[in-house]
């Protein structure tokens, strides 16, 4: 029986590595996957999905999938699936329980201000299995949230999405987050 899995978890959790791992896997084992990611995410070229480890894979875009025989594939793995919409995440759950297939989707579970993406709210509410992917704030403890940096500082205003890398985003435990400390020693520059 088939199942929608969410991997989630903050900025540098490694989610797309492991996206493209488990690609390999299935490949490896001479199995088709079908690679995605929403189209809103042109960060690493049109149809490219790359981790920051240098990882990569071809893929094709969430908008394309109502257009295929998703039957013929025997996994389906969403990279950035918090940009997903409602509509789309019926989708997979629609691929997972009328067509047998699993569905793998990774994605930030909040935004830089706390709330939760569209996408990861509804694969939140109807993933079969929800899984944690870790990472650490730099203090060591495990980090939730994913801080956007503007000059040097926390920053919690602005539009939902920008589409960002390392040099705008960093991953801080909740304590960090609240306070807008960037290295230790620092005050709240929110």
């Amino acid at each position: 029986m088939a199942k929608l899995y969410f991997r989630y978890g903050a900025m540098g959790s490694s989610k797309t590595a492991n996206a493209i791992m488990v690609q390999y896997n299935y490949t490896e084992r001479g199995q088709r996957v079908l690679m995605v990611k929403p189209k809103l995410d042109n960060r690493d070229g049109e149809r490219t999905v790359l981790s920051r480890c240098g990882l990569q894979t071809e893929c094709v875009f969430m908008e394309e999938v109502p257009g295929l025989d998703v039957r013929q594939f025997d996994c389906v793995i969403v990279d950035e699936a918090q940009f997903l919409t409602k509509a789309q995440v019926e989708l997979l759950v629609r691929i997972v329980d009328d067509m047998n297939v699993p569905v793998i989707a990774y994605g930030l579970r909040t935004d830089f201000q706390g709330h939760f993406f569209e996408g990861s709210l509804w694969l939140m509410a109807w993933a079969d299995t929800i899984e944690e992917i870790k990472t650490i704030c730099w203090c060591g403890k495990k980090a939730i949230c994913n801080a956007r940096v503007v000059d040097g500082r926390v920053v919690k205003q602005g539009d939902q999405i920008l589409l960002g890398g390392s040099s705008q985003y960093v991953s801080l435990c909740r304590r960090h987050w609240q306070r807008g400390a960037l290295e230790e020693g620092e005050s709240a520059r929110t």
